[in-house]
C-alpha cells in the first residue's frame, strides 16, 4: 500500500501543479524579478498548494496512526496554518512579523497539543540535560527555525525542493531502521508529492514552490524530525542538525552576516550558499546540483554518525565542523573579517 500512495502521490502532484499554475496567474501570487533574484521573468509562485494537495491525498489513503494520541492532528492542522500563511504570502507579500507569529502559532499547536516536544537530549557518556520549563520555547526555536532555514535556501529553481526532498528520504530510511512506522507514511507522503513537484520546478523552472511550499516543507521536515529522532541513545539532537546541515548552516552564516552588519534578521543578501557558488562560475543547474551532492553528503553523514561510538561521535562532529567551516571560508559566504577559523590560524601564526 505504501508504494502505492507514494505512486499515486507523485501522479497528483504532477497533475495538480500546472492546474495551480494556472491559478496563481488569476490571484496574482507572481514573483517579479529585481536585483537580488536570478529569475528574469514574472513566475507563479503558488507551487506549495500542489505538494500540499497531493499530501492530503496521501494522508487520506494511509491513515497513519501517530505515536503520540493527538500528534497527527495538530501536525495537520499546524500544517493548515503554515500553508495558509505560505499562500498569503505569495499572494499580499505578508510582513515578517506577521509571518513569525503564525509560524509560532502553528509550533505551538504541534508541542502543545500533539505533545510533540523536545523535553531532553541525550549526551555522551550516559548523560542527559532535562529542558522542564524551556521545552517548549526550544520545540518552538527548532520547529520555526527548520522552517524558516528551508525557506531561505529556495534561490534557485529546484533547489528547496531537491534539498527537502534528500532530507525526506533520509528521515524516512532512518525512520525504516528504527521501526518507527508513523514518521515513514509521512515521509513517503511528503517526498512523493514534492518530487512530482519538482518535474516543473527544476530549472528552468515553470513554477515556484513560493513561500506556501518552502514554508510548509520546512515545517513538515522539522516535525518529522522530532519525532524520528526524540530520545535515541546517541547525542540525540545532532542527527537532525546533520540531516538538514545544508539549509541550517546557510541560516547560521546569514545570522552572522547579519549581526555583523548590523542588518535586521529578515533582511535578503546575495551572500547564501547558492550566490556563493554562482560567484565561483558555476551554472544555475551545476549549482543546484552541487548543492544536492553536499545534501546527500550530510544525509550519508548522519547514518555513519548513528552507527558510531560515542568517541567516534565526538570525533565525527569535530571533522563535521572543520570541515564546514573551510569550505565556507573558501567558497566565500562568510565575510573573511569574521572567519573564525583563519582568525585563529592567523593569532597562533602570528606567536
Amino acid at each position: 500500500m505504501l508504494y502505492l500512495t507514494f505512486i499515486l502521490c507523485f501522479l497528483c502532484s504532477i497533475l495538480m501543479t500546472p492546474v495551480v499554475k494556472k491559478l496563481a496567474f488569476k490571484v496574482g501570487a507572481t514573483d517579479k524579478p529585481n536585483h537580488r533574484k536570478v529569475h528574469q521573468k514574472i513566475m507563479p509562485r503558488l507551487g506549495g498548494l500542489a505538494i500540499y494537495l497531493s499530501f492530503l491525498l496521501g494522508i487520506l489513503i494511509l491513515q497513519p496512526e501517530s505515536p503520540y494520541p493527538t500528534a497527527h492532528a495538530a501536525i495537520v492542522a499546524g500544517g493548515v496554518i503554515i500553508l495558509v500563511t505560505g499562500v498569503l504570502d505569495d499572494i499580499f507579500d505578508l510582513s515578517a512579523r506577521i509571518k513569525l507569529v503564525l509560524q509560532i502559532a502553528a509550533a505551538l499547536v504541534v508541542a502543545l497539543w500533539g505533545g510533540v516536544d523536545v523535553d531532553f537530549i541525550n549526551l555522551p557518556f550516559n548523560g542527559r540535560i532535562e529542558f522542564g520549563i524551556f521545552t517548549i520555547p526550544i520545540t518552538v526555536l527548532w520547529i520555526v527555525g527548520i522552517t524558516n532555514a528551508i525557506n531561505l535556501i529556495d534561490g534557485l529553481d529546484g533547489l528547496a525542493a531537491g534539498v527537502s526532498s534528500i532530507a525526506l528520504v533520509t528521515i524516512t530510511g532512518m525512520a525504516v531502521v528504527m521501526g518507527n512506522t508513523y514518521v515513514v507514511a509521512m515521509g513517503v507522503i511528503l517526498t512523493a508529492s514534492t518530487l512530482g513537484f519538482l518535474k516543473y520546478n527544476f530549472h528552468p523552472a515553470k513554477i515556484f514552490m513560493g513561500d506556501s511550499g518552502a514554508l510548509f516543507l520546512g515545517y513538515m521536515i522539522s516535525v518529522l524530525s522530532l519525532l524520528g529522532f526524540k530520545n535515541i541513545a546517541v547525542i540525540s539532537f545532532v542527527v537532525p542538525i546533520i540531516i538538514l546541515g545544508v539549509p541550517i548552516s546557510d541560516t547560521f552564516f546569514a545570522i552572522i552576516r547579519r549581526l555583523y552588519n548590523k542588518n535586521p534578521l529578515s533582511a535578503p543578501d546575495k551572500s547564501h550558499l547558492h550566490h556563493c557558488i554562482l560567484k565561483l562560475g558555476y551554472t544555475h543547474r551545476e549549482t543546484v546540483l552541487l548543492i544536492y551532492a553536499m545534501s546527500a553528503m550530510f544525509g550519508l553523514a548522519a547514518f555513519i554518525f548513528t552507527m558510531t561510538t560515542v568517541w567516534g561521535s565526538i570525533l565525527f562532529i569535530i571533522i563535521l565542523l572543520i570541515a564546514i567551516e573551510l569550505f565556507v571560508e573558501n567558497i566565500g559566504l562568510i565575510n573573511k573579517n569574521y572567519r573564525p577559523l583563519l582568525r585563529i590560524m592567523g593569532m597562533l601564526k602570528n606567536r
